[in-house]
């Protein structure tokens, strides 16, 4: 009875498929958390006087970022899509927030990796990289995260069903590679600033992402089965191994850059992850049905305790 419960109008899909292109939207998740983490902590390294660590990392931001518009930008098909899109602000729509949040960054990036760049001839620069860096880090956390509010605002089962715990996810995706960044990047001696972010990020992402896919019900199949549970383990271990890796190469050139890659890696194989998962769920009516008759259920049994326990405190009293 349930598996007739489950199965949409002639088998066909109950949404239709997201007809993004898986890599340009999957980089664009992946490159724009890469670029907002690397600006926080190019601010940080340059307010510990680690300069060597900060310009890295605000050159990464940078090309991150520019490669995440360019990407987002072919998606859409023509540069003035994109452009439209300033025409107004929605603080309601993530669409539109996000919007303004990459055309106020942007610009604040490009400005801070060319100043790096140029700084040590030219004082001035120097400080022009600081002020612009300053600003591109205040804003790389929202950078960073708001592409998860963006995808959980959908009805796609996968993504809307961990909208809770899926901006932790990508924060913590997004440290992760700017930490990975860093260690691939920076001297030996100023990365510890990248090593704690690389290694806190992946740890907040495998938790954050174990939570999300033991509370969201039968959605979570589609993270755990096919292709896309391939790229979700991969994910898992690459960062384990990222970790350890930096923890134990402190000291060591060769085995800090394995663990940046292996960082790097991970964090790109989860945003892919994701992005598969939510068009799987999509295709399948069942991931649609039940995880509605799922949340219906959550929300009587919800509503149901809520009354009883207003019925006992009548009573009592």
């Amino acid at each position: 009875m349930t598996d007739a419960l489950s199965r949409s109008y002639y088998g066909r899909p109950v949404l239709k498929r997201p007809t993004w292109a898986a890599l340009d939207i999957a980089g664009y998740l992946f490159l724009g958390g890469l670029a907002g983490a690397s600006s926080t902590l190019a601010g940080v390294a340059s307010a510990r006087g680690r300069d060597r660590l900060a310009a890295p990392l605000r050159v990464g931001a940078a090309g991150a970022i520019g490669m995440s518009l360019v990407a987002l930008v072919h998606d859409l098909g023509r540069p003035a899509r994109f452009v439209n899109m300033l025409r107004v602000l929605k603080p309601t729509s993530p669409m539109s927030v996000g919007s303004w949040l990459l055309a106020g960054y942007a610009p604040l990036a490009f400005t801070a990796a060319g100043a790096a760049l140029t700084g040590d001839r030219v004082p001035a620069l120097r400080r022009l990289a600081r002020f612009a860096g300053a600003g591109a880090g205040l804003i790389g956390p929202a950078v960073a995260s708001y592409t998860a509010v963006l995808v959980a605002d959908t009805a796609v089962p996968a993504w809307h069903e961990g909208y809770r715990e899926l901006p932790v996810v990508f924060v913590g995706s997004a440290a992760s590679a700017a930490g990975g960044l860093g260690l691939l990047s920076a001297p030996l001696d100023e990365v510890g600033p990248a090593r704690r972010v690389g290694i806190v990020g992946g740890l907040v992402e495998l938790v954050a992402s174990r939570v999300m896919r033991r509370r969201m019900g039968i959605a979570a199949e589609a993270y755990e089965q096919g292709r896309v549970g391939v790229l979700v383990r991969l994910s898992e271990r690459l960062i384990l191994t990222g970790a350890v890796a930096a923890l134990v190469g402190r000291r060591s050139r060769p085995v800090s850059a394995l663990a940046g890659g292996s960082l790097l890696a991970g964090s790109a194989c989860l945003r892919f992850g994701v992005f598969h998962a939510g068009v799987r769920s999509a295709e399948d009516p069942r991931y649609v049905v039940d995880s509605q008759r799922e949340r219906a259920e959550r929300e009587r049994a919800r509503w149901e305790r809520r009354m009883s326990a207003g019925t006992q405190g009548t009573q009592e009293g």
